[in-house]
């Protein structure tokens, strides 16, 4: 009955709500679609899940939403991988990255070193949870986050923007010294 009562609730809070967000991949912006799809099932470490739409592209995960409130992804194996605390989070993380879009973007080698030492940004707890934290400056943003597929334990990464001289020298020189202390 649980199931059906959360079905049933998103589908009146965000059916039909579709939006673009810019900023998460090179490539432009992605679509988003808060329609409900076909599937429902249980999640083998409790509880219930059922299936929406989600990102409008060609990927190896399916959308879910969990009885207990929490935005997650299955990679085909029927487990529930949470990707965010709940959907207004997920909701909050998409206006993020498409606020800093327009800002440079620094992914890959040395940047979840650097974003755990970078310091005097502000958490976003409205987008933050245990599989994604964001944390903000006037002129740095790092969003710092579990891989939405593979086994446990899910690889944590890290991309960071930056918006101007002054923040690029400084996330340089904090990759430098986190490049610095690396084995």
């Amino acid at each position: 009955m649980l199931l059906l009562i959360r079905r049933e609730g998103f589908e009146q809070r965000y059916g039909g709500l579709r939006y673009l967000v810019r900023g998460g991949e090179p490539a432009g912006a992605r679509e988003w679609v808060y329609d409900l799809h076909r599937d429902m099932g249980a999640d083998p470490a409790g509880g219930w899940y059922f299936d929406w739409f989600g990102e409008r592209v060609s990927s190896p995960v399916g959308h879910r939403v969990h009885t207990d409130g929490r935005a997650g992804v299955t990679d085909g194996s029927g487990v529930f991988l949470e990707i965010a605390p709940s959907v207004p989070a997920l909701i909050e993380s998409h206006a993020l990255l498409d606020r800093f879009s327009g800002w440079e973007r620094r992914t890959g080698a040395g940047t979840l070193a650097a974003a755990r030492r970078l310091d005097g940004l502000t958490d976003v707890p409205e987008a933050s949870g245990p599989t994604v934290r964001w944390r903000v400056s006037e002129d740095l943003a790092v969003q710092e986050f579990q891989l939405w597929a593979g086994p446990p334990p899910r690889p944590w990464r890290a991309w960071i923007w930056t918006r101007g001289e002054a923040a690029r020298a400084r996330l340089a020189r904090t990759l430098a010294r986190a490049a610095a202390d690396r084995p």
